[in-house]
């Protein structure tokens, strides 16, 4: 189960995970990015749902498992940013980021757990390297990937030793070609926006789509409660000007 699946990183992980032989269902408040990903990956099954809506959480959980029978892993991926200095940035807009980014993971886990322990599954919560570093003017979208952290740990030690919880923090990721239609660019990055990067190049999505799914397998079997940065390095790279 892969909130906000129907683009970018969400929709490679389920792309990815299909490829390995898992039955991906993806949970989307977009619906026609849903239904577009839905019809372009057979197989693939699209519930609409907001995340920080608990009714709508709930009624999809009940629907994998009225479709599947089960649940074997959780990748609470749904999150959104909005950019605004803090004196312009209203209560309203706080709410939604934090509503989404950090409650949708919450609730996602809170009602998936039952179904989890059965199967000893695991979730994966996907976190941002801006829970470590900041740029101005992104305070409820760093707070809320803040959260997803300790988030992570926390469920860690509640559902152990059935269920195993991480967290990837992922650093820019070009998802550009990963977007619904209507969305969809093609940019071309500068060298330098490669060069800057320790590994040599902007990340795709399949870099944390595969780190996603060696998280849910058995080989990370003795890995829990931790978090696994995927950023080219930036955040070990020491800048000056």
């Amino acid at each position: 189960m892969i909130t906000g699946g129907a683009q970018g990183i969400g929709k490679v992980t389920a792309a990815c995970l299909m490829d390995k032989g898992w039955q991906a269902v993806i949970l989307d408040a977009d619906e026609q990015a849903g239904r577009e990903a839905a019809a372009g990956m057979a197989g693939l099954h699209f519930l609409p749902c907001d995340v920080s809506l608990e009714a709508d959480v709930r009624a999809s959980v009940e629907a994998v498992l009225d479709a599947y029978g089960r649940i074997d892993g959780l990748v609470n991926n749904a999150g959104f940013g909005i950019t605004r200095p803090i004196g312009e940035l209203s209560l309203q807009e706080w709410n939604r980021v934090i509503g989404t980014n950090l409650t949708g993971a919450f609730l996602c886990a809170k009602y998936g757990a039952p179904a989890l322990k059965e199967s000893r599954g695991a979730i994966v919560n996907i976190a941002s390297t801006r829970a470590y570093m900041s740029e101005p003017h992104t305070e409820a979208y760093s707070a809320s990937k803040g959260g997803i952290l300790a988030l992570t740990h926390a469920l860690a030690m509640s559902l152990g030793p059935e269920v195993r919880v991480n967290s990837i923090s992922p650093g820019w990721i070009d998802v550009t070609g990963h977007q619904k239609r209507s969305e969809r660019k093609d940019i071309q990055w500068r060298r330098e926006d490669h060069e800057q990067h320790p590994a040599g190049r902007i990340g795709r999505p399949e870099d944390i789509a595969e780190m996603a799914a060696f998280l849910l397998s058995e080989k990370a079997g003795f890995i829990t409660g931790q978090d696994f940065i995927i950023d080219g390095g930036m955040t070990r790279k020491m800048i000056y000007v």
